[in-house]
């Protein structure tokens, strides 16, 4: 009976001492509470507790965390919608505070990045926003900073990943785009066209706006219309009466300028270009009216 009793007594003790017993395994703390209240923080390594008095309530993590925060719904202080996402990195400190101060940390900051980060993107215009990613990242770091102190948590830093408008907007901005890089490119093109008249006029010891070198330039251009009008895959060879072609220049010459068009120098001048016939309108002048006029043009069969 005695050694009965003995074993019994062995086994209660060994049960006594493993559940007094606590390992605390690195970065994490323990809060021990006795009879219901807050009695100490267990740190890594052994800890001893006094069983069915002392009780383990929560063994939480103490290194950095990642909080991903799913997309959320905002609105520029222009009225644009979008979505915007962020990345929050943070640290428990104090394990007592951040337990009795909060009910659920992780949900508490989470709920406070969104509120924060949708006020932020309130107060900021919408191209603002891209271009001032960092501002955003910090101001959201100092006021979640501030506010979790309480918690006994420290936010390290705060990443807003993606900040995508709505798609009626994108393809706006995309439109709007596009017609800026055409704007360049014309206002390129036409700087460059200006410039070659320039240096042509320097070459041949002209004015821009010598009435014999604007007609150099139109003939020019009479010459390049006729030269893409024959590499249409639907062109048509007619051959015209020399004479008739010169005459289409001379009338050319004196409907483009005048003599109150010369004095007005070379941004007029540059501009006459624009004026010259094109090949067909000339030949779609140049043609009589009636039976009489098919004689003036024939097609080589």
């Amino acid at each position: 009976m005695i050694p009965q009793v003995l074993v019994i007594l062995a086994l209660a003790l060994i049960g006594y001492v493993g559940g007094a017993v606590k390992i605390i395994k690195e970065p994490y703390q323990a809060l021990v509470e006795r009879l219901g209240r807050y009695n100490r923080t267990l740190k890594p390594g052994v800890n001893y507790v006094i069983p069915f008095l002392e009780t383990i309530v929560i063994k939480a993590l103490m290194s950095e965390r990642v909080l991903d925060i799913p997309p959320q719904q905002a609105i520029t202080k222009d009225n644009v919608p979008l979505t915007v996402d962020a990345v929050v990195y943070w640290q428990i400190l104090d394990l007592r505070r951040a337990y009795y101060a909060i009910d659920d940390v992780n949900n508490a900051l989470e709920n406070l990045t969104i509120t924060v980060l949708r006020s932020k993107i309130g107060k900021m215009e919408l191209q603002e926003t891209f271009s001032s990613r960092d501002v955003i990242n910090q101001d959201l770091l100092a006021q979640l900073d501030d506010a979790t102190d309480a918690w006994g948590v420290k936010v390290i830093r705060v990443e807003v990943q993606d900040i995508v408008p709505a798609p009626a907007i994108v393809e706006s901005m995309e439109r709007e785009r596009a017609a800026e890089i055409q704007k360049r490119a014309e206002i390129l093109e036409a700087e460059g066209q200006a410039q070659s008249i320039e240096r042509i006029a320097t070459a041949l010891n002209m004015q821009p706006s010598n009435r014999e070198f604007l007609k150099y330039l139109i003939a020019q251009k009479y010459v390049d219309g006729n030269y893409k009008l024959s590499e249409s895959d639907n062109s048509k060879v007619v051959f015209m009466d020399p004479k008739a072609m010169s005459d289409n220049l001379l009338y050319l010459f004196d409907s483009v300028f005048d003599e109150s068009t010369l004095r007005r120098g070379n941004g007029r001048s540059k501009s006459l270009l624009n004026k010259a016939m094109t090949p067909a309108e000339m030949k779609s002048k140049n043609e009589p009216n009636g039976e009489d006029g098919q004689e003036n043009t024939s097609a080589d069969n």
